[in-house]
């Protein structure tokens, strides 16, 4: 049975899929006492493809960057409820860090990180409220748009 967290995704419409198996020598989260932390979410939909490919500030857009970055977040989802089998026993989304493949003189990266914020803050009301990072890179794997990593408090 689906716990609250999980409701108000399938609410939004968001049904969680298979998590992504690693592709390099990592692991997709690795808990420490009750830190969860999520390896880097490219902007995968549910069929494995990306939601944006390129580069903010040239042939991808801040709207679709922003779509992008909410795919992110919901891969982030979907690596903790593999993680801990049910979304309700995060107790505080800590920190987002967002990683937005632009143009050397792209600077709204943040406008861009709002995508994956604003779903921590929808799934988890306050305590989805979080510290964040966004940094601007010269590329990320397979040129996706956005790659977004988590911490997480959990029981």
């Amino acid at each position: 049975m689906a716990g609250t967290v999980e409701k108000k995704l399938a609410e939004l419409g968001i049904a969680l899929h298979t998590a992504a198996s690693p592709v390099a020598n990592y692991v997709g989260f690795v808990r420490t006492g009750n830190l969860l932390i999520v390896s880097g979410q490219l902007c995968f939909d549910a069929e494995g493809q990306l939601v944006a490919k390129g580069k903010l500030g040239g042939n991808v857009s801040i709207e679709d960057g922003n779509k992008a970055a909410r795919a992110c977040a919901v891969n982030l989802l979907v690596q903790l409820k593999a993680a801990l089998g049910d979304l309700d026993k995060v107790t505080r989304v800590v920190r987002l860090g967002g990683f937005i493949n632009g143009n050397p003189d792209f600077i709204d990266g943040p406008k861009v990180m709002n995508g994956a914020s604003d779903l921590m803050v929808t799934a988890f009301g306050e305590k989805g409220r979080h510290a964040r990072t966004t940094i601007g890179v010269a590329a990320l794997p397979m040129d996706a748009a956005v790659e977004v990593e988590g911490m997480f408090e959990v029981t």
